[in-house]
């Protein structure tokens, strides 16, 4: 699994984040942008693009963007 894909992928659920700005160690909780509905857009895309089952718990657990790369690389 590339990681530049993925940080693309983790991208696009935000409006006005660039992805020049994410990298694998972004805490993306700490976004402005983050809310319970751009979790339930990473829930989403996570689905469509990687076929990964992603959980509530595992957003909450996780810190960083590499968390849920290794969540969904399983």
């Amino acid at each position: 699994m590339d990681e530049n894909k993925f940080i693309e992928d983790f991208t696009s659920i935000f409006d006005d984040v660039d992805v020049s700005e994410l990298s694998m160690e972004t805490e993306f909780k700490t976004l402005d942008e983050w809310s319970s509905l751009t979790a339930l857009g990473l829930l989403a895309v996570m689905e469509e693009e990687y076929d990964a089952e992603l959980s509530s718990r595992d957003i909450e657990k996780s810190t960083t963007i590499r968390d849920i790369f290794n969540i969904v690389k399983g």
